[in-house]
């Protein structure tokens, strides 16, 4: 008989009294478990170097370093990790910005403790998990693409490893040249081909070297 999946939760909110009640709701349930808390986006980061989290609860508006610039870090570093932003923001740019930066969920404050539950374990299982506002967001930037230049969104860690494709570099040189793990090139590869709408590497490099994205240098 297999053994129940226990999913590995971190929270991170500046303020306690939420916290407290986020973990009372998460221990009520026996598949998933409290790993930490943060009360910041740094100390998320330095956190998830020591318990491994499975899925994080992010707040987005938080000192020192706010939920989306925490969650693109995150992501970087550890790319299995599932980001599920829990904010009061319904603004249309901030929710953007946490998506853009690899948030794999985007749910408010007034969610009851069943759906916040439910969306735990579907981010999990890699789905994405949206309030209403959320995926009318993404709906609007969707729409937005066709008339911003492709590639506007890139970052400028994505920008330099599409660099190194370009330079017909593959996954381990990248990794190499930029000193990070073979699981951070991976990530940062898949949202360039996310960005660029391209379906491979070669795709990429072509459309990186039509749009005058990066310089084709020897």
């Amino acid at each position: 008989m297999n053994k129940p999946v226990t999913i590995r939760v971190m929270l991170v909110d500046d303020h306690m009294i939420i916290r407290r009640g986020l973990a009372a709701c998460i221990l009520e349930y026996d598949d998933l478990e409290l790993v930490a808390e943060a009360s910041d986006g740094l100390e998320a980061l330095q956190a998830c170097e020591r318990v491994q989290p499975d899925v994080i609860l992010m707040d987005l508006l938080m000192p020192r370093m706010d939920g989306a610039t925490a969650t693109q870090a995150i992501r970087e570093r550890y790319p299995d990790v599932k980001v599920l932003m829990l904010t009061s923001s319904k603004e249309s740019e901030p929710i953007q910005n946490a998506l853009k930066a690899g948030a794999i969920g985007y749910l408010l404050k007034d969610v009851s403790a069943q759906e916040l539950v439910s969306s735990i374990r579907v981010v999990y299982q890699g789905h994405s998990a949206l309030a209403p506002e959320a995926a009318s967001a993404l709906l609007k930037a969707t729409l937005q693409r066709d008339v911003r230049p492709l590639g506007h969104d890139l970052s400028e860690r994505e920008l330099k490893v599409l660099h190194l494709l370009v330079k017909g570099m593959d996954n381990n040189q990248i990794a190499s040249s930029l000193v990070v793990s073979l699981s951070t090139v991976r990530f940062h590869v898949s949202r360039i081909l996310t960005k660029l709408q391209a379906t491979n590497r070669t795709e990429a490099v072509a459309i990186a070297l039509k749009h005058h994205l990066v310089a084709h240098s020897p």
